[in-house]
């Protein structure tokens, strides 16, 4: 058996798009003549970086951001967009729009054991169909058990440095890359696709990426 494609993926947790995006992409893996298996690897990019620590109440920071009006016709929309991969949004159940840098934190500790993908999936649901406060780190550290993370490893991701030193230099290489928005990925080391892609687009994609790679390692 070949082994894995990797896919780094560049996400805020707070993103639809990036919960659409993994979604589709996803969709599209149970296709025919798709790569056997993927591995992917969740690198943090917050959308709102100067956030305060506690959060913001959604409906203000949307009206500062969008207007009122605006902003519940972008949920509508993404209530439709959800609807397409299985996505039940839950707008009107979500109470604050969360600092994500705590959350970032715990996706890393889930890469150290091998749980990433279960959490970053875990953390979308409960954000955007529970409207759960992802910001909070007692509700982050219940998430990180239900996933099946070791508790003291997730107890000194939220409270200790060693997490938040690995986080800030993934940021930083996220800039590096001159990556300017999310959901964005990363193959090969070489391909940057940007956006939450159609499954028509990876069935075409994926198959000669995967190609690609069974020929570098041949």
């Amino acid at each position: 058996m070949s082994a894995p494609l990797p896919i780094i993926v560049y996400s805020d947790v707070i993103c639809p798009w990036c919960y659409v995006g993994k979604r589709r992409l996803e969709a599209a893996l149970g296709a025919p003549d798709m790569p056997e298996q993927v591995g992917f690897a969740w690198r943090p990019f917050q959308l709102n970086p100067d956030m305060p620590a506690d959060g913001i109440e959604r409906s203000v920071y949307r009206a500062r951001k969008f207007g009122a009006e605006r902003s519940a016709e972008l949920d509508r929309n993404m209530t439709e967009t959800g609807r397409e991969v299985g996505i039940k949004f839950a707008f009107d159940r979500m109470q604050r729009t969360p600092n994500t840098r705590l959350a970032h934190r715990l996706i890393w500790e889930a890469g150290r054991q091998g749980r990433q993908d279960a959490i970053v999936n875990r953390l979308f649901q409960a954000y955007f169909e529970e409207g759960l406060d992802i910001g909070s780190a007692e509700i982050l550290a219940r998430l990180a058990a239900e996933s099946g993370l070791e508790a003291a490893g997730v107890e000194q991701a939220l409270g200790g440095a060693d997490s938040l030193e690995a986080v800030v230099d993934l940021e930083e290489q996220g800039r590096r890359l001159g990556i300017q928005g999310v959901p964005f990925f990363v193959l090969l080391g070489k391909y940057g696709i940007s956006g939450a892609q159609p499954p028509e687009f990876w069935r075409e994609t994926l198959p000669k990426i995967a190609a690609e790679a069974s020929k570098s390692v041949a």
